[in-house]
């Protein structure tokens, strides 16, 4: 691993949270010695969306996340009718009839103390209204995912604590299709996911949700049945010749169709089959993929899902045309900008600092999405290995991720997630950037060839300033809070640190050394007061 320069960093001031082992190739890369972020203080301290989103109707689930040493005991002040709190899990659940805005005050508290923070519960048709943090099984297990492994990874979210800074889906990608059947003549799962419905349930029990994956083609990139079929009677051709293997997927010994043979729209549609038997399972999130994108088959799976009785969370995939970005922002919650990235700077990196075009379009509820966290052990399944990128390189993924209002899902396996990475996934301040309640994505204020300043405004009036080198060389980068528009005295807080590091004039400069590949990211606040200002008159 190249040599990494980030506890070396040096500011400058100018004039002024397991389970069993998986199958894996590589033990665990120490990295602790670049962890930035403090450890969770022991009182109580609640973290994670200040805001949550539900439709009239729908079934509720919202844990509160909080640290702090447990046991904890929990309250909410302001609930709206038909909902209810469990005192001990922090687990809101129920159901709102009523829309409208709720302000909510939640309590957590042990024997250390307390800590309370404002919520807001908005019942309406909007929902993500910030964007989803969760895990994906693609760039861990890709086609190997199982039940198994699916337990453990939401197991690991709640035993290494994630699930106390707000970590909500655990997400099941291609590879658990079966054949058409049941109730509604939905897609069933394969054996490797012998209880659908009873995973969900445990998942839910965990304070966590569950999300799925399907695409509208006659079959799905990893070679299993999707949405859509050529016969009326929703069975298909490779498993009617018997060219699959024992879990459905296209297998042809003979090697005349390959996975890509069915990657077309079939004449019919089991959408509103499948829909309903994900809505019987209690799925809360579906990733939908297919390239390329199109209006039609977009809108008919939102339509499904929206008839549902609960609210599922609608990912499209992947490489949404831009010409179409209208559509993606109006009939989904997050919508795939880019192909699949890999755990290199050069994929990351061109993946991340190419996602300014789709700044208009985002908002709470639709979120542009440039792919998962390549962070931890990764490796596509079954074989894992710790990610190619660097300390700095992670450190600037988690910033630029955050500070772009991304969808934050993990690609690693969670049961084997070191200090180093739980430390990138667990600070607090950090994931208030990307989970800010205004949902703005930042803007390329400065830039050329070596560096970006990206910045973001927050709900509170302050702003979240990213510097990032993109050279193989320390660079110092700075600014001027003035030219950012603040006034007066601003204060500067490195936020993976969690430390201020100076008051400032606005009118004076703040530089910083950044490490190659790496980033600094602060916070300038309070910002600029909104208070009166009057002068005295000028007397002659």
């Amino acid at each position: 691993m190249k040599k990494q320069s980030l506890l070396g960093l040096a500011v400058s001031l100018i004039t002024f949270c397991g389970g069993p082992m998986m199958e894996t190739s590589a033990q665990v890369t120490d990295l602790s010695q670049y962890i930035l972020t403090p450890t969770a203080p022991e009182t109580p301290r609640i973290n994670g969306a200040k805001v949550f989103g539900v439709r009239p109707g729908s079934k509720f689930l919202f844990t509160i996340p909080a640290t702090g040493k447990r046991p904890m005991t929990f309250s909410a002040e302001g609930l709206p009718k038909g909902l209810k709190l469990d005192s001990k899990t922090g687990q809101i659940t129920g159901t709102v009839k009523k829309a409208g805005t709720f302000a909510v005050k939640l309590t957590a508290t042990n024997d250390l103390g307390s800590n309370e923070r404002n919520f807001r519960i908005v019942v309406g048709e909007k929902i993500a209204l910030t964007p989803p943090m969760g895990w994906n099984s693609w760039n861990c297990w890709g086609n190997s995912v199982s039940q198994e492994k699916v337990l453990s990874s939401a197991r690991a979210m709640v035993n290494k604590g994630l699930i106390n800074y707000g970590w909500t889906f655990i997400n099941i990608d291609d590879g658990w299709q079966g054949i058409r059947g049941g109730k509604y003549k939905g897609i069933q799962s394969n054996q490797k996911f012998p209880d659908m419905k009873a995973m969900a349930d445990e998942i839910h029990g965990m304070g966590l949700k569950i999300g799925i994956y399907s695409g509208p083609w006659v079959n799905t990139y990893a070679g299993h049945i999707g949405s859509l079929a050529d016969d009326e009677d929703g069975t298909y051709e490779w498993i009617r010749k018997g060219k699959h293997n024992e879990n459905y997927m296209i297998n042809d010994p003979e090697k005349k169709i390959s996975r890509s043979t069915f990657r077309y729209h079939g004449k019919y549609s089991f959408v509103k089959n499948d829909a309903k038997q994900w809505g019987d399972w209690g799925i809360d999130y579906l990733k939908y993929d297919w390239n390329p994108n199109d209006f039609y088959y977009t809108k008919e799976m939102a339509d499904a899902l929206r008839s549902l009785d609960r609210d599922v969370v609608y990912s499209l995939s992947n490489s949404a045309p831009y010409g179409d970005a209208p559509v993606w922002s109006e009939y989904t919650n997050c919508y795939r900008t880019t192909g699949d990235i890999r755990d290199t700077w050069e994929s990351m990196s061109s993946i991340g600092f190419a996602q300014d075009k789709w700044l208009s379009f985002k908002r709470p509820g639709h979120w542009p999405d440039p792919d998962m966290l390549v962070v931890g052990m990764v490796g596509w399944g079954p074989n894992l290995h710790n990610t190619k990128l660097t300390a700095d390189e992670q450190y600037t993924h988690i910033s630029l991720w955050s500070i772009l209002a991304a969808p934050l899902l993990i690609g690693c396996d969670m049961a084997q997630l070191d200090d180093f990475t739980i430390s990138l996934l667990c600070n607090n301040e950090v994931i208030d950037v990307n989970q800010d309640p205004l949902g703005i994505q930042a803007y390329p204020y400065y830039q050329d060839n070596t560096y970006v300043t990206y910045v973001k405004h927050l709900e509170d009036g302050s702003m979240a300033v990213g510097m990032f080198n993109k050279t193989n060389e320390p660079k110092a980068i700075g600014f001027k809070p003035k030219s950012l528009g603040f006034r007066g005295k601003q204060t500067i807080r490195d936020l993976w640190r969690q430390k201020d590091l100076i008051e400032i004039e606005a009118d004076k400069l703040f530089e910083t050394t950044v490490a190659p590949h790496g980033v600094v990211l602060v916070k300038i606040y309070p910002g600029i007061s909104h208070e009166k200002v009057v002068k005295e008159p000028v007397r002659l």
